[in-house]
């Protein structure tokens, strides 16, 4: 009987809950780390629709995507499947989840020197793995390959295997911003990195033009479905040098 009346009550507004009980009073009380992934989202979502909590809707939320990488890449027609969830929490949901892999970027983005291949990868994956168009990154570097900055890259509109970013506009980022070296950065949406013949060709101008330049292209790393292809370790910027 006490199982059924805690059920119904929970059927409520979030605000007759007892106070020990509510996601925003307990995150204040004891932090966001104790809250479940339905909590947090009751706290992103703010109210629920009658009849339904906001914990109710987050529930059904995970019930349905199952993770927080799920949700990050899933068409908007599907979040409109849920009654109740307008366009203004839909977006406060996407906006969260586009922050949690910032923060993962950011936090290794001050960790000095990139040494590796693997290094790369591990920045870059989280917010590049899932995207449904290609992405193109340059990671700035100075002479002892510390992090300078990134840069973003428009990528020439053409076939899926005949589009690429300018080399010319790469270079001259570059120059402005005294980079000695760079690595570049692109995903592949259908989650396989091997590269194309255009990526092959690419790659190739681009580490000719960073030798005229003066500017080491150390890497070119194409990003997948928690996978990853280098350039550098495939033994192809040194061949492409020669």
């Amino acid at each position: 009987m006490r199982r059924k009346e805690k059920k119904n009550r929970y059927k409520t507004g979030i605000v007759s809950w007892p106070e020990e009980d509510r996601p925003r009073e307990r995150l204040l009380k004891f932090g966001e780390h104790t809250l479940t992934n339905t909590e947090l989202l009751a706290i992103l979502l703010r109210t629920g629709i009658k009849g339904e909590s906001a914990v109710d809707l987050g529930r059904k939320i995970m019930q349905k995507f199952r993770t927080f990488r799920n949700m990050s890449h899933t068409d908007i027609s599907q979040w409109r499947e849920f009654k109740g969830l307008g366009e203004a929490k839909i977006c406060q949901i996407k906006a969260a989840i586009e922050l949690g892999r910032r923060f993962m970027t950011e936090e290794r983005k001050t960790e000095g020197s990139v040494e590796s291949s693997k290094e790369v990868a591990a920045l870059f994956m989280p917010r590049m793995r899932d995207l449904k168009k290609e992405v193109f990154k340059i990671l700035l570097l100075n002479g002892q390959n510390n992090i300078m900055d990134i840069k973003g890259l428009e990528i020439n509109e053409g076939t899926v295997t005949q589009s690429s970013p300018n080399v010319r506009e790469i270079m001259s980022k570059a120059l402005q911003n005294f980079a000695a070296a760079i690595v570049c950065i692109h995903n592949h949406p259908s989650g396989n990195p091997n590269p194309s013949q255009e990526d092959r060709r690419f790659t190739k101008e681009l580490v000719i033009a960073g030798k005229a330049m003066q500017i080491k292209v150390l890497d070119h790393v194409i990003i997948g479905d928690n996978k990853y292809y280098s350039f550098a370790d495939e033994g192809l910027i040194e061949e492409f040098e020669k």
